[in-house]
């Protein structure tokens, strides 16, 4: 789900890295139908999906003749291809609010979900999990802060679990003074200092946004309080999360910012793929750096912990109005300082 996309893409690329171990069954993206029509002539799904009928006609335009592939639209087609009989696992890498029907639909199916979509557990994480257990589905994170965490957690007692600390990049306004985000383009934000990433993420990466979507994310992934959850500003990148025990070790899973490591685990755990990844070269690097994040400066964190806090629909309210927010953002319809006002207003 969401195979056209950043994460889409990555997997796609370890799937064809190891033809023995992955079958593609379905495909689904939305819209970018000449790079979809590439994906099904490359790795012959059965069904592949898109949002509507003119995107179902462009990538039938896009294809060989006579390519057996069925072409599926809509919510009825996503929620098709996510319970496939013939599918053991399916990736939610779709960007937003969509995540989440499929998603459940999958679960019920009793597919292993490999997640994301961090909007999923945002609007529903109490509702997903409960379903998630209930179904004996696993849910194993993809984000690379969750995969970070859920690597630290391997082998240890929950109950010995002190806290879980999220590293942020701080994204490119980092050290911009708080005046000049006034001043932001798109194309300014859209540039990342160390990942690379689709443009919704890129932005909520900018305003903060994205972590404080990780926080509630974690919150239901792991089952953690959110007094137990920190975030630090780590602009190296190469610490991807942390977990604290009650002894005081502190475990970290450190990598290069690539998101391959995490994809490929995801798909292949307790197994680790023989990706051939570069290691981060520390001597180059030279040192780590941390620091709190600037709430005043990036309220959008604060506002999504607040959020959950708060419970019920706040959260899906908050996220629904980030989406078009960001949405709007990106189509020059609205300031970048806004966005928080505007998600602000709508909670």
């Amino acid at each position: 789900m969401g195979s056209t996309g950043s994460i889409g893409r990555n997997l796609l690329e370890i799937v064809a890295q190891f033809p023995d171990r992955f079958q593609v069954r379905a495909l689904a993206a939305k819209s970018n139908a000449r790079l979809l029509a590439k994906q099904v002539a490359r790795f012959n799904p059965q069904v592949a999906v898109v949002y509507d009928a003119e995107s179902a006609r462009a990538l039938y335009a896009a294809l060989p003749d006579n390519h057996p592939v069925t072409i599926l639209t809509g919510e009825a087609g996503y929620l098709e291809a996510a319970t496939l009989p013939e599918v053991d696992t399916v990736v939610t890498a779709v960007v937003g609010a969509a995540g989440l029907l499929p998603t459940l639909a999958a679960i019920d199916a009793g597919k292993e979900i490999a997640l994301a979509n961090k909007e999923t557990l945002v609007m529903a994480g109490d509702l997903v999990m409960k379903r998630a257990a209930a179904a004996h589905v696993r849910i194993l994170p993809i984000d690379s802060e969750h995969s970070a965490i859920f690597q630290c957690l391997q082998g240890q007692r929950r109950a010995d679990v002190d806290r879980i600390i999220l590293t942020a990049s701080g994204g490119p306004f980092l050290n911009t003074p708080p005046e000049k985000l006034v001043t932001i383009e798109p194309a300014d934000a859209l540039d990342h200092p160390t990942w690379s990433m689709g443009s919704k993420i890129s932005i909520d990466s900018a305003t903060l946004m994205n972590k404080g979507l990780e926080v509630i994310e974690a919150h239901w992934l792991f089952d953690a309080p959110l007094d137990a959850i920190a975030v630090v500003v780590h602009p190296q990148s190469i610490i991807h999360s942390m977990v604290a025990y009650r002894d005081g070790s502190i475990m970290a899973q450190l990598g290069v910012p690539d998101m391959k490591t995490a994809i490929a685990l995801a798909l292949s755990y307790p197994e680790r793929l023989p990706l051939k990844q570069p290691l981060p070269d520390f001597s180059a690097l030279g040192k780590f750096t941390f620091a709190e994040p600037d709430l005043e400066k990036f309220p959008c964190l604060a506002m999504a912990i607040e959020a959950c806090h708060a419970g019920g629909t706040f959260p899906a309210v908050m996220n629904a109005a980030n989406e078009i927010a960001v949405a709007s953002f990106l189509e020059e319809r609205l300031p970048f300082d806004k966005i928080p006002v505007v998600i602000r207003q709508t909670i």
